[in-house]
């Protein structure tokens, strides 16, 4: 026979009961172990991301030379990724929201995001996402057709690969980031409170050719900047890094920063984030030419938010390696178990 505890010990057991019942509401996985890293970057060696490049820059050059949100050149960039979803299978909706324009254009602009939903359990939901739309002055193809172009063939990959999640996973195109992260800030402000506490982690990839460009993914954990994402981004932050360990990439670790890119209404709402980032305006080091090749002293984009941001301002090889990282880190968290 059991011995009855105590009255203190009793409350604290009932106290420890309550916040693991407490614990559960709040998603956090152990990525996978058993995807292939190495395997994810050969399939990934041959995956049609330029051609994906190649279509958002027709419809740019239809469209006044860009694809911004609320314009005829975004709805026919959002018509394409929703083309492509379809054919490999997927059930793609839209969300619509509006935004109000900066600068001397004020009015209220109607857009959309695209979501597609794999299979899996609700309560562990693993968000993958990238801006669809530009700036005005150009047709944003490293900004961020790069990142579109990565995301749909993950999402392809997951299908030709028989890859069942056991986790959910919702592919997100946003409009309006060069906005202010409208889109990206109306998914997460819709979201009910335990719609946030299933989402399990947030991937984002804003910008992944860039033509000078490094391999960097945020710093979960702040142990290099000082800024951590909320607990469970440093397990993104390790998935990361173990592709490229295991790939002999040399890669780097950079921040979050306030406002910078989509990542940040879900970090402000306590979900776990990372995700990757190949440069904009930062000039490389030699260091880094060393590590990456390319050209010290020169920016890493000297294309970022101009018209000379097309097809010929990407790195394909560097745009197959992160979205075969990006690819990796969404199987792993699809078929995490619940730790």
């Amino acid at each position: 026979m059991m011995k009855r505890p105590g009255t203190a010990a009793a409350a604290a057991i009932l106290l420890a009961i309550s916040l693991v019942l407490s614990g559960c509401t709040a998603s956090r996985l152990n990525p996978a172990g058993d995807v292939d890293p190495r395997a994810v970057l050969e399939d990934f060696k041959g995956r049609g991301m330029v051609g994906h490049l190649e279509a958002l820059q027709r419809i740019a050059d239809d469209n006044g030379g860009n694809r911004v949100a609320g314009t005829k050149g975004y709805e026919e960039s959002g018509r394409y990724v929703e083309e492509q979803l379809r054919a490999a299978g997927y059930t793609p909706v839209r969300q619509t929201f509006t935004f109000r324009g900066d600068g001397k254009n004020r009015k209220q602009v109607e857009t959309f995001n695209i979501l597609a939903e794999t299979g899996g359990s609700a309560d562990h939901t693993v968000v993958v996402g990238g801006h669809l739309d530009s700036v005005e002055d150009g047709p944003g193809i490293n900004d961020n057709g790069s990142g579109v172009a990565a995301i749909l063939e993950t999402a392809k990959w997951m299908k030709e690969k028989g890859i069942t999640p056991v986790n959910r996973v919702v592919f997100a195109f946003w409009g309006a980031e060069e906005n202010d992260l409208d889109g990206s800030r109306h998914y997460v402000n819709e979201l009910s409170k335990a719609g946030k506490e299933q989402t399990a982690a947030y991937l984002n990839v804003d910008m992944a050719a860039s033509p000078n460009g490094v391999r960097s993914f945020h710093d979960g954990d702040g142990s290099d900047f000082g800024d951590a994402g909320p607990k469970g981004s440093d397990g993104i932050e390790a998935v990361f890094e173990r592709y490229f360990k295991e790939n002999s990439l040399p890669a780097e670790t950079t921040p979050f920063v306030d406002g910078d890119s989509d990542y940040d209404p879900f970090l402000r709402a306590g979900i776990p984030g990372g995700g990757l980032f190949t440069g904009e305006v930062k000039k490389k080091t030699q260091a880094q030419v060393q590590a990456y090749g390319g050209t010290a002293g020169k920016v890493l984009d000297s294309c970022y938010h101009k018209a000379c941001d097309t097809t010929s301002n990407i790195n394909a090889d560097l745009l197959k390696d992160m979205s075969g990282a990006m690819a990796y880190a969404t199987a792993s968290y699809a078929l995490a178990p619940r730790g």
